[in-house]
């Protein structure tokens, strides 16, 4: 034990050399993004991304250095990977509009049955509000599963229960991989159905790099790690602990080559000196990107959605006619709605189905109504590019997919009476 513990020296240069090289450029491209924070929307997802390379090559770098505290450092580094996918999913969703932008857009559309999707036994899948939920959902679940279960590594591990690399039956290390890997198999499987379903609407925003960076860092690491401890199991590495010391220096060598890539799949220069937003101080753009805020709001409308109530009146029956009726809705709101109608010429006359969800959160700001504009032939056949997508709908005035709500009618009277045009707004 005691000679795998030590690290030839060698190798600590290597490792500390590339350590101080990827956080220098990863702070550095934070700094200016930071700096040139004119779009927050999405700025505050590129930060907490880029932010992973810090984040992974330190605690490798600790790993390797100090392997009494591996366990420790390695379960830092493991829970922010789950928060590097679920940024990296919000920061798509952010891009193309907001979850309503996309059922709009993609109305009338389904991902076919496809042996390279898994989805050759099931129906086709369509791209409504409930395949959009369910991409965060599958997301939302490894972020916190994967600090649910670094808590129980570290009991386990207090208790002599774990230890890396070891798939004894009598250990807890085999189970909590299998466990581990299906989570993380979902989240990743999420993420690439949303890639599939909406490759055309983020085109513009070249995701291939970036969709390539962010699953080498996080997917590969991964695996590299589990094949390495495989590795000791069959004798091919002396033991796992030399094992664990060769996975934290290939990923501090890898989190160097990561942070190149960064400036490369995240330029800050795409938002230097833009128009849209006000650049912030460096403490303002810096407290706006550590906030959770969002977050939360996230995770309690994608596993508990908020409900409206809906008062209906009848005017033959006083205030005894009064009943109110809960709906559950799928309504763009706040930045996705100012999306959807900043994109009107290319949602059509799709936009005026949502426009009648806005009007009474805010009827101020409600632009001036305009006539619908249709979808563009080019638009569609550029839609269709895809294979693995197919346009269901037979025009291009799809009425929006309202297939969310969920009315109980139980005691809905048989015939309400219209609105009074005089009466109280």
């Amino acid at each position: 034990m005691a000679e795998s513990e030590s690290v030839p020296i060698y190798l600590s240069i290597v490792a500390f050399v590339c350590t101080v090289g990827a956080i220098a450029l990863a702070v550095m491209h934070i700094y200016r993004h930071l700096m040139n924070y004119t779009e927050p929307t999405y700025q505050r997802y590129i930060v907490r991304i880029i932010f992973m390379v810090p984040v992974y090559a330190l605690m490798s770098f600790l790993s390797l250095v100090i392997p009494a505290g591996s366990i420790y450092f390695s379960s830092i580094r493991e829970v922010y990977e789950a928060w590097v996918i679920y940024n990296f999913l919000s920061l798509c969703l952010a891009w193309v509009g907001g979850p309503g932008s996309v059922v709009v857009s993609l109305t009338g559309r389904v991902i076919k049955p496809s042996w390279a999707l898994m989805t050759c036994c099931f129906p086709p899948i369509p791209l409504d509000g409930r395949f959009i939920r369910r991409c965060k959902q599958g997301c939302l679940q490894f972020v916190f599963l994967k600090p649910a279960l670094a808590a129980v590594t570290l009991i386990l591990y207090a208790k002599g229960k774990y230890a890396d690399g070891n798939f004894s039956p009598n250990q807890s290390y085999l189970y909590l991989t299998i466990i581990y890997t299906v989570s993380y198999s979902m989240a990743l499987y999420a993420l690439a159905l949303f890639y599939v379903a909406c490759r055309d609407l983020l085109q513009p925003f070249n995701p291939v790099p970036k969709f390539i960076i962010i699953k080498s860092v996080v997917f590969l690491t991964y695996w590299q790690g589990v094949l390495v401890f495989l590795a000791a199991k069959t004798g091919l590495i002396k033991n796992a602990e030399d094992a664990a010391q060769y996975q934290n220096f290939i990923i501090c060598v890898e989190m160097l080559l990561a942070a190149v890539g960064h400036l490369y799949a995240f330029p800050y220069k795409e938002y230097a000196g833009a128009n849209i937003g006000a650049s912030r101080d460096l403490t303002g753009s810096l407290s706006h990107a550590l906030k959770l805020n969002d977050f939360y709001h996230d995770t309690v409308h994608q596993f508990a959605p908020t409900y409206h109530d809906y008062v209906l009146y009848n005017s033959t029956e006083g205030d005894e006619g009064k009943r109110k009726y809960r709906s559950r809705t799928f309504v763009p709101t706040g930045p996705e709605m100012d999306a959807v109608r900043r994109n009107k010429n290319i949602f059509g006359n799709k936009i005026d189905d949502i426009q009648l969800s806005s009007l009474s959160s805010s009827s101020a700001s409600t632009p001036e109504k305009s006539g619908p504009q249709p979808v563009p032939d080019s638009a569609n056949s550029d839609a269709m590019k895809s294979s693995l997508l197919i346009d269901t709908s037979n025009s291009s005035s799809v009425p929006y997919d309202m297939s969310l709500i969920d009315l109980d009618l139980s005691s809905y009277p048989t015939k309400v009476p219209p609105a009074n045009e005089h009466g109280t707004r």
